[in-house]
C-alpha cells in the first residue's frame, strides 16, 4: 500500500498547491513574489540555477544534469552562459530557436527531455510557480490584460515589463463574460505538464504531402460555426496546436530541419517577435522556448541552402559533442545497464572502463604535438597525471581541435554490443575481454564504418587490450602484495632505514654484528625504479619522503605502508616482482599443493571483498594474469 499512499499524498500536494482568485488579487501575488511574471526563458535558466552550481578544473558544472549528462561540462556551460543566462535577461538571443548539434546518442535529447521535466516540476515550486487566465486554451500570462498605454505605469510600480498582447479569445471574454472589469477575470495556478498539454509541447513533423499547419497553430472548430456566425469568432477556433499548448514553457521541434518551409516560418515570427499567425486572426503572442535538435550532416546541408538564410540567422547552433573523458564514459555505460533488464548481469571490474577507452579514442583526433600520442592525449583529458604536463597542456589540447568529439562511436554502439554478448552467451558475468571480443565482431557487421575507419578502430581494440592488460596485474598484484602484508611493512621499513641514513649523511648498524654499515643503495634503487624515479631525481624523491615522515611525526602519526601513494606503488611492485614467480605458479598450476591453494584462496577473497569480482571474475582473472606473466 505504501505506492498508494505516496499516490495520495501527491494527490494532495496537488490541492494544496492549486491557487484560484480575480486579477486584483494576483496583483497582490506578483507585488510579493515578482518572480511569478518572469519570461519562459527565464524560467528555465532559474530552473537550472535553482539546482547548484560546483567548479571543477576551472568549468561549471550544474548540478541540473549532473545525474543525467556526463562528461560534457564545457558544452553544458556553454549552453547556459552564452544561451539561458542572457535569454533570460531580456537579450536579443531569447529571439533564437536554439538547435542542439551533434552526433547520435550524444545526450541532445536527453537535455531536452530533462528540461521539460524539470519545468514540470519547478512550476510546483514558489520560485516556479506559473499564473494563468482561467478557461484560456494556451494559459496565457494574466498580464496581458493590461492596456498597452498603462503598461509603463505598471512597470514604474512594479518593476516588470509585459511584452504581448491579449489574445483574440481572452479579449471577446474580457467584454462578454467580464464587462471589460479586468480586476474581475478569474486568475489560476497552473503546472506545467507535457502529458496534459500544459506549456510543455512536442512538434515531430510526418509526411510533408498530409501534415497540417494546424498541428502546430491550431484550427477552425467548423461544428461550431453555425452557433458563432463567422470563422474569425475565437470561439469558433480551436487553440490547440504544438505552439498554442506550448506557450508559457517550451516546445520540442523533433527533426526541424527535415520540417516543409511553410511550419519553419511560423517559428520566424514566433522567435523574432513573439507571436505568430493563427486563422483569420491578428498575431497571437506566445512566451515559449523553442528547442530543436540535428546531426552535423542534416545541418550543413541545411545551410547550404540558400533559400534557409533567413532562418540561419534566427537560429544559436550549440554543439553537442561526444564526452571525451574515459571515466565519464563508464557512467553513461552503468547508467544505460541499470536502465535495462540486464542489470542483474555480472560485469566485471574494468570492463566498461576498457569498452570507454576504445569508445574515446575512436572520438579523439590526432595532436600536432608529436610527444603527445593519443593514449597520453586521452590520460590528461580523463584528469590523469602525466609526467611532464599539465592543465595548460590540456587547454591548448582542446583548442587544437574546436569541434572533437563530433566523430566516433556512439555509447549506444557499446551498449548493444555487451548486451549482445549477454544474451549469446546467457551467461551470469561478462570480462573485459568478453567485451572487447564483442566490439571487434560488431566493427565486422557494421555497415556504415569505412575499411579506413574499421582498420583504425582495430588498433583502438589492441590498444584498449594493452591498457587492459596492464590493470589486470596491478590488480592481482594489490591482491597478491596484500597477502604479503607482512613483507611489504618490512620492505618498507627496510627502505626507510636506508632512505634517513643516506639523507642523514650517517650509517646503518648491521641488527646481528652490531656493525655500521653504508645505506644500501642497491636496495633503494630497486625500489625506485619499479616508478620510474631516475638516478638524477633519487635525491629529490628521497627528501620528499623524509619530510613526510617528519610532518607525520610531528602530528604523533606513525608513517605507514598507505601514507606515500607513490612509495606504496613502488613497494607493491617490487614484492609484486619479487613474487613474479609464486604468482605464475599458482595461478597456472593444475593442481596447486595445499599451500598454493591457500595463497589462491586468500586472493580470490580480496578480489571479490575488496575490488568487486565475484568468484567466476576472479578466477578469470587470475588465469589471464597467470598467462600474461608465463608468455
Amino acid at each position: 500500500m505504501d505506492i498508494l499512499n505516496k499516490v495520495r499524498d501527491h494527490r494532495e500536494e496537488e490541492q494544496r498547491l492549486k491557487w484560484e482568485g480575480t486579477f486584483a488579487e494576483y496583483l497582490e501575488i506578483v507585488k510579493k513574489r515578482p518572480e511569478v511574471a518572469q519570461t519562459a526563458h527565464s524560467r528555465v535558466y532559474n530552473m537550472i540555477k535553482s539546482s547548484g552550481l560546483t567548479e571543477k578544473d576551472g568549468r561549471k558544472m550544474y548540478d541540473f544534469f549532473g545525474e543525467e549528462i556526463f562528461g560534457l561540462e564545457g558544452a553544458i556551460e556553454k549552453l547556459v552562459e552564452e544561451y539561458f543566462h542572457p535569454a533570460a535577461k531580456r537579450l536579443d538571443v531569447r529571439k533564437r530557436i536554439l538547435l542542439l548539434m551533434g552526433p547520435v546518442s550524444g545526450g541532445k535529447s536527453t537535455i531536452v527531455t530533462m528540461l521539460k521535466r524539470g519545468l514540470e516540476q519547478y512550476s510546483r515550486t514558489d520560485e516556479g510557480a506559473v499564473y494563468a487566465i482561467k478557461g484560456c486554451p494556451m494559459h496565457e500570462d494574466p498580464l496581458h490584460l493590461i492596456p498597452q498605454h498603462l503598461r509603463d505605469d505598471f512597470y514604474d510600480e512594479y518593476g516588470i515589463r509585459i511584452e504581448g498582447s491579449l489574445s483574440p479569445l481572452n479579449a471577446m471574454r474580457l467584454e462578454k463574460e467580464y464587462d471589460g472589469r479586468i480586476e474581475d477575470v478569474m486568475v489560476e495556478r497552473i503546472f506545467l505538464s507535457e502529458d496534459k498539454r500544459i506549456g510543455v509541447g512536442t512538434f515531430s513533423p510526418s509526411d510533408p504531402k498530409s501534415q497540417d499547419i494546424a498541428d502546430l497553430t491550431g484550427s477552425i472548430d467548423f461544428s461550431t460555426i453555425a452557433r458563432y456566425g463567422s470563422e474569425s469568432d475565437p470561439r469558433a477556433y480551436r487553440f490547440d496546436g504544438e505552439l498554442n499548448k506550448a506557450n508559457r514553457g517550451m516546445m520540442e521541434f523533433q527533426e526541424m530541419l527535415k520540417c516543409d518551409e511553410k511550419f519553419l516560418w511560423h517559428l520566424l515570427s514566433l522567435t523574432q517577435e513573439g507571436n505568430f499567425k493563427a486563422g483569420r486572426f491578428a498575431l497571437i503572442s506566445a512566451d515559449e522556448l523553442i528547442v530543436a535538435h540535428t546531426n552535423e550532416a542534416e545541418y550543413r546541408s541545411f545551410i547550404a541552402n540558400q533559400k534557409n538564410e533567413a532562418l540561419q540567422s534566427r537560429i544559436i547552433v550549440m554543439p553537442i559533442p561526444y564526452n571525451l573523458k574515459v571515466t565519464e564514459e563508464e557512467r553513461i555505460y552503468q547508467k544505460m545497464i541499470n536502465e535495462s533488464d540486464m542489470s542483474h548481469v555480472h560485469i566485471a571490474p574494468h570492463a566498461l572502463r576498457v569498452a570507454a577507452i576504445f569508445s574515446i579514442m575512436t572520438r579523439l583526433e590526432e595532436s600536432k604535438k608529436q610527444s603527445v600520442d593519443l593514449v597520453k592525449k586521452m590520460r590528461l583529458y580523463d584528469g590523469d597525471s602525466v609526467e611532464g604536463y599539465n592543465q595548460v597542456d590540456v587547454d591548448e589540447l582542446r583548442k587544437e581541435y574546436p569541434d572533437e568529439g563530433m566523430r566516433g562511436i556512439d555509447p549506444r554502439y557499446v551498449i548493444n554490443r555487451i548486451s549482445s554478448t549477454i544474451i549469446r552467451k546467457e551467461v551470469s558475468s561478462i570480462n573485459a575481454l568478453d567485451v572487447l571480443r564483442s566490439l571487434k565482431d560488431g566493427l565486422e557487421q557494421h555497415p556504415s564504418i569505412s575499411d579506413e575507419d574499421k582498420e583504425r578502430y582495430l588498433n583502438y581494440i589492441a590498444v584498449a587490450r594493452r591498457e587492459y592488460d596492464e590493470i589486470a596485474k596491478k590488480e592481482v598484484q594489490k591482491a597478491f602484495v596484500y597477502s604479503y602484508e607482512e613483507s611489504a611493512k618490512t620492505l618498507l621499513d627496510n627502505y626507510l632505514d636506508n632512505v634517513e641514513a643516506y639523507c642523514n649523511k650517517t650509517k646503518l648498524h648491521d641488527p646481528l654484528t652490531g656493525e655500521e654499515m653504508n645505506p644500501d643503495e642497491k636496495l633503494m634503487r630497486s625500489i625506485e625504479e619499479q616508478i620510474g624515479i631516475s638516478e638524477n631525481a633519487k635525491k629529490a624523491f628521497r627528501e620528499e619522503i623524509l619530510i613526510r615522515i617528519s610532518a607525520y611525526a610531528r602530528k604523533g602519526k606513525r608513517f605507514e605502508y598507505n601514507s606515500h601513494e607513490r612509495l606504496r606503488e613502488a613497494i607493491q611492485k617490487k614484492l609484486f616482482a619479487d613474487l613474479k614467480d609464486v604468482v605464475k605458479i599458482t595461478t597456472s598450476s593444475q593442481t596447486p599443493d595445499e599451500s598454493q591453494l591457500k595463497k589462491i584462496n586468500e586472493v580470490i577473497a580480496r578480489l571479490i571483498d575488496e575490488y568487486g569480482y565475484n568468484s567466476v571474475s576472479a578466477n578469470e582473472l587470475l588465469r589471464y594474469v597467470g598467462s600474461l606473466l608465463n608468455r
